[in-house]
Protein backbone atom coordinates (compact mmCIF):
# COMPACT_ATOMS: atom_id res chain seq x y z
CA UNK A 1 0.00 0.00 0.00
CA UNK A 2 1.42 3.38 -1.02
CA UNK A 3 1.98 5.87 1.79
CA UNK A 4 1.20 9.59 1.69
CA UNK A 5 2.84 11.82 4.29
CA UNK A 6 1.03 15.11 4.96
CA UNK A 7 3.03 17.89 6.63
CA UNK A 8 1.15 20.82 8.08
CA UNK A 9 2.34 24.39 8.40
CA UNK A 10 2.54 27.05 11.09
CA UNK A 11 -0.50 28.27 13.02
CA UNK A 12 -2.32 24.97 12.49
CA UNK A 13 -2.02 21.29 13.46
CA UNK A 14 -2.65 17.98 11.63
CA UNK A 15 -6.34 18.80 12.01
CA UNK A 16 -5.89 21.04 8.96
CA UNK A 17 -5.40 17.85 6.90
CA UNK A 18 -8.51 16.00 8.08
CA UNK A 19 -10.34 16.40 4.77
CA UNK A 20 -7.35 15.38 2.66
CA UNK A 21 -6.59 12.43 4.94
CA UNK A 22 -10.11 11.04 4.79
CA UNK A 23 -10.27 11.46 1.02
CA UNK A 24 -6.93 9.77 0.39
CA UNK A 25 -7.65 6.90 2.79
CA UNK A 26 -10.93 6.25 0.96
CA UNK A 27 -8.81 5.72 -2.14
CA UNK A 28 -6.78 3.02 -0.47
CA UNK A 29 -3.68 4.92 0.61
CA UNK A 30 -1.90 4.66 3.93
CA UNK A 31 -2.02 8.30 5.05
CA UNK A 32 0.16 9.72 7.80
CA UNK A 33 -0.35 13.23 9.16
CA UNK A 34 1.92 13.53 12.20
CA UNK A 35 2.11 16.69 14.25
CA UNK A 36 5.27 18.77 14.48
CA UNK A 37 7.41 18.00 17.53
CA UNK A 38 6.29 20.18 20.40
CA UNK A 39 2.61 19.92 19.59
CA UNK A 40 1.02 18.08 22.45
CA UNK A 41 -2.60 17.06 22.37
CA UNK A 42 -5.30 18.66 20.27
CA UNK A 43 -5.79 22.20 19.02
CA UNK A 44 -7.63 23.13 22.19
CA UNK A 45 -4.69 21.96 24.31
CA UNK A 46 -2.25 24.06 22.29
CA UNK A 47 -4.57 27.06 22.50
CA UNK A 48 -4.43 26.82 26.29
CA UNK A 49 -0.66 26.35 26.52
CA UNK A 50 1.65 26.51 23.48
CA UNK A 51 4.85 26.80 25.54
CA UNK A 52 6.11 23.31 24.60
CA UNK A 53 6.17 24.48 20.98
CA UNK A 54 8.49 27.46 21.52
CA UNK A 55 11.80 25.65 20.91
CA UNK A 56 10.75 24.00 17.65
CA UNK A 57 12.66 25.02 14.56
CA UNK A 58 13.55 23.68 11.13
CA UNK A 59 16.11 21.13 12.38
CA UNK A 60 13.71 19.60 14.86
CA UNK A 61 10.89 19.36 12.33
CA UNK A 62 13.01 17.90 9.53
CA UNK A 63 14.59 15.33 11.88
CA UNK A 64 11.13 14.38 13.17
CA UNK A 65 9.71 13.68 9.72
CA UNK A 66 12.91 12.06 8.44
CA UNK A 67 12.74 9.53 11.28
CA UNK A 68 9.14 8.72 10.36
CA UNK A 69 9.99 8.29 6.68
CA UNK A 70 13.02 6.08 7.29
CA UNK A 71 10.81 3.68 9.26
CA UNK A 72 8.63 3.18 6.17
CA UNK A 73 9.31 0.39 3.65
CA UNK A 74 9.61 2.93 0.79
CA UNK A 75 9.75 6.71 0.34
CA UNK A 76 6.24 8.18 0.49
CA UNK A 77 4.46 10.83 -1.52
CA UNK A 78 5.02 13.95 0.59
CA UNK A 79 2.50 16.78 0.49
CA UNK A 80 3.21 19.87 2.58
CA UNK A 81 1.33 23.11 3.13
CA UNK A 82 2.91 26.50 3.88
CA UNK A 83 5.89 25.90 6.19
CA UNK A 84 5.19 22.22 5.58
CA UNK A 85 5.90 22.97 1.91
CA UNK A 86 9.39 24.11 2.84
CA UNK A 87 9.90 20.97 4.95
CA UNK A 88 8.66 18.91 1.99
CA UNK A 89 11.30 20.47 -0.28
CA UNK A 90 14.05 19.81 2.30
CA UNK A 91 13.02 16.16 2.63
CA UNK A 92 12.77 15.70 -1.14
CA UNK A 93 16.25 17.21 -1.47
CA UNK A 94 17.48 14.44 0.85
CA UNK A 95 15.99 11.74 -1.36
CA UNK A 96 13.19 10.87 1.05
CA UNK A 97 10.18 11.31 -1.27
CA UNK A 98 8.82 9.34 -4.21
CA UNK A 99 7.03 12.51 -5.29
CA UNK A 100 6.59 15.85 -3.55
CA UNK A 101 3.92 18.54 -3.55
CA UNK A 102 4.56 21.94 -1.95
CA UNK A 103 1.33 23.94 -1.47
CA UNK A 104 1.50 27.70 -0.81
CA UNK A 105 5.03 27.08 0.38
CA UNK A 106 7.38 29.14 2.49
CA UNK A 107 10.39 29.80 0.24
CA UNK A 108 13.75 28.09 0.74
CA UNK A 109 16.88 30.20 1.05
CA UNK A 110 17.81 31.88 -2.22
CA UNK A 111 14.61 33.69 -3.12
CA UNK A 112 15.58 37.22 -2.22
CA UNK A 113 12.72 39.42 -3.28
CA UNK A 114 9.52 38.46 -1.51
CA UNK A 115 6.12 40.00 -2.24
CA UNK A 116 5.31 42.99 -0.04
CA UNK A 117 2.25 41.23 1.35
CA UNK A 118 4.48 38.49 2.78
CA UNK A 119 6.62 41.01 4.67
CA UNK A 120 3.54 42.91 5.82
CA UNK A 121 1.76 39.75 7.00
CA UNK A 122 4.73 38.57 9.08
CA UNK A 123 5.80 41.94 10.50
CA UNK A 124 3.87 41.56 13.79
CA UNK A 125 5.64 38.27 14.47
CA UNK A 126 9.07 39.54 13.47
CA UNK A 127 9.04 43.02 14.93
CA UNK A 128 9.55 41.73 18.47
CA UNK A 129 12.86 39.79 18.75
CA UNK A 130 11.64 38.13 21.96
CA UNK A 131 9.17 36.20 19.78
CA UNK A 132 12.14 34.18 18.50
CA UNK A 133 12.20 32.29 21.79
CA UNK A 134 8.47 32.20 22.30
CA UNK A 135 5.35 31.62 20.24
CA UNK A 136 3.21 33.98 18.24
CA UNK A 137 -0.50 33.76 17.44
CA UNK A 138 -2.14 35.94 14.82
CA UNK A 139 -5.14 37.72 16.31
CA UNK A 140 -8.31 36.77 14.45
CA UNK A 141 -8.57 39.89 12.28
CA UNK A 142 -5.05 39.43 10.87
CA UNK A 143 -5.44 35.66 10.54
CA UNK A 144 -8.58 36.25 8.52
CA UNK A 145 -6.90 38.86 6.32
CA UNK A 146 -3.64 37.04 5.57
CA UNK A 147 -4.51 33.37 6.04
CA UNK A 148 -8.15 32.81 5.08
CA UNK A 149 -9.13 35.99 3.27
CA UNK A 150 -11.58 34.34 0.85
CA UNK A 151 -13.79 33.07 3.68
CA UNK A 152 -16.82 35.03 4.92
CA UNK A 153 -16.15 36.38 8.42
CA UNK A 154 -18.45 33.94 10.20
CA UNK A 155 -16.87 30.99 8.43
CA UNK A 156 -13.40 32.35 9.15
CA UNK A 157 -14.21 32.76 12.86
CA UNK A 158 -15.31 29.13 13.02
CA UNK A 159 -12.13 28.00 11.24
CA UNK A 160 -9.97 30.12 13.57
CA UNK A 161 -11.58 28.59 16.65
CA UNK A 162 -11.20 25.09 15.26
CA UNK A 163 -7.74 25.33 13.71
CA UNK A 164 -5.57 28.22 14.87
CA UNK A 165 -2.71 27.81 17.35
CA UNK A 166 0.36 29.87 18.15
CA UNK A 167 3.45 29.22 16.02
CA UNK A 168 7.03 28.82 17.28
CA UNK A 169 8.98 32.02 16.74
CA UNK A 170 12.17 30.01 16.22
CA UNK A 171 10.83 28.53 12.98
CA UNK A 172 9.40 31.87 11.81
CA UNK A 173 12.70 33.70 12.34
CA UNK A 174 14.79 30.90 10.78
CA UNK A 175 12.78 31.07 7.57
CA UNK A 176 12.52 34.86 7.50
CA UNK A 177 16.26 35.34 8.01
CA UNK A 178 17.45 32.47 5.82
CA UNK A 179 18.99 34.73 3.18
CA UNK A 180 21.25 36.42 5.73
CA UNK A 181 22.04 33.27 7.71
CA UNK A 182 25.18 31.34 6.69
CA UNK A 183 24.46 27.61 6.36
CA UNK A 184 20.78 28.31 6.78
CA UNK A 185 18.70 25.24 7.56
CA UNK A 186 16.25 26.42 4.89
CA UNK A 187 18.77 25.68 2.15
CA UNK A 188 17.70 23.47 -0.75
CA UNK A 189 19.89 22.37 -3.63
CA UNK A 190 17.78 23.69 -6.48
CA UNK A 191 20.04 21.87 -8.97
CA UNK A 192 19.74 18.46 -7.30
CA UNK A 193 19.62 16.01 -10.24
CA UNK A 194 18.24 13.16 -8.14
CA UNK A 195 15.37 15.00 -6.49
CA UNK A 196 11.94 13.36 -6.73
CA UNK A 197 9.35 14.98 -9.02
CA UNK A 198 8.09 18.19 -7.43
CA UNK A 199 4.79 20.00 -7.93
CA UNK A 200 4.48 23.55 -6.61
CA UNK A 201 0.91 24.74 -6.02
CA UNK A 202 -0.10 28.38 -5.53
CA UNK A 203 -3.35 30.09 -4.63
CA UNK A 204 -4.34 33.17 -6.63
CA UNK A 205 -5.67 35.08 -3.59
CA UNK A 206 -3.04 33.93 -1.09
CA UNK A 207 -1.82 36.94 0.89
CA UNK A 208 0.91 35.58 3.15
CA UNK A 209 2.54 33.32 0.49
CA UNK A 210 1.21 34.79 -2.77
CA UNK A 211 1.08 32.91 -6.04
CA UNK A 212 3.91 35.10 -7.35
CA UNK A 213 6.12 33.61 -4.63
CA UNK A 214 5.08 30.06 -5.52
CA UNK A 215 5.99 30.78 -9.14
CA UNK A 216 9.45 31.93 -8.00
CA UNK A 217 9.93 28.70 -6.04
CA UNK A 218 8.93 26.73 -9.12
CA UNK A 219 11.32 28.73 -11.30
CA UNK A 220 14.27 28.07 -8.95
CA UNK A 221 13.61 24.34 -8.90
CA UNK A 222 13.63 24.22 -12.68
CA UNK A 223 17.43 24.41 -12.40
CA UNK A 224 17.18 20.68 -11.64
CA UNK A 225 16.74 18.17 -14.49
CA UNK A 226 14.15 16.41 -12.32
CA UNK A 227 10.46 16.82 -13.15
CA UNK A 228 9.12 20.10 -11.82
CA UNK A 229 5.64 21.51 -12.33
CA UNK A 230 3.44 24.37 -11.23
CA UNK A 231 -0.29 24.63 -10.72
CA UNK A 232 -2.22 27.72 -9.63
CA UNK A 233 -5.77 27.58 -8.30
CA UNK A 234 -7.87 30.69 -8.94
CA UNK A 235 -9.74 32.48 -6.15
CA UNK A 236 -8.01 30.50 -3.38
CA UNK A 237 -6.46 31.83 -0.20
CA UNK A 238 -3.66 30.39 1.93
CA UNK A 239 -6.37 28.20 3.45
CA UNK A 240 -6.93 26.35 0.17
CA UNK A 241 -6.47 22.93 1.74
CA UNK A 242 -9.67 23.36 3.74
CA UNK A 243 -11.72 26.15 2.13
CA UNK A 244 -14.45 25.61 -0.46
CA UNK A 245 -13.04 23.67 -3.41
CA UNK A 246 -10.39 21.85 -1.37
CA UNK A 247 -11.36 18.60 -3.14
CA UNK A 248 -10.03 19.96 -6.42
CA UNK A 249 -6.68 20.75 -4.80
CA UNK A 250 -6.46 17.35 -3.09
CA UNK A 251 -7.33 15.43 -6.25
CA UNK A 252 -4.97 17.42 -8.45
CA UNK A 253 -2.05 16.90 -6.04
CA UNK A 254 -2.58 13.15 -5.78
CA UNK A 255 -3.26 12.61 -9.48
CA UNK A 256 -0.11 14.50 -10.36
CA UNK A 257 1.98 12.66 -7.76
CA UNK A 258 0.78 9.37 -9.21
CA UNK A 259 1.93 10.32 -12.70
CA UNK A 260 4.22 13.36 -12.56
CA UNK A 261 4.78 15.59 -15.55
CA UNK A 262 6.54 18.90 -16.01
CA UNK A 263 3.64 20.88 -17.33
CA UNK A 264 2.68 24.39 -16.29
CA UNK A 265 -1.02 25.08 -15.85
Amino acid sequence: MKTILLIHGLWVTPRSWEKFKTRYEARGYNVLAPAWPGITGEVEDMQRDPSAFAATGIAEVVAHYEKIIRALPAPPIIIGHSFGGLITQLLADRGLASAAVAIDSVPPKGIYVLPFSTYEALTPALINPFNAKSTYLFPFARWHRVFANTLPEAEARAAYAEQAIAAPGKAIFQAALSNVTPASLATVNFKNPTRAPLLVIGGEKDVIMPAALSRKIYAEHRASPSITAYKEFPSRSHYLIAEKGWEEVADYALTWAGSPSGSIT
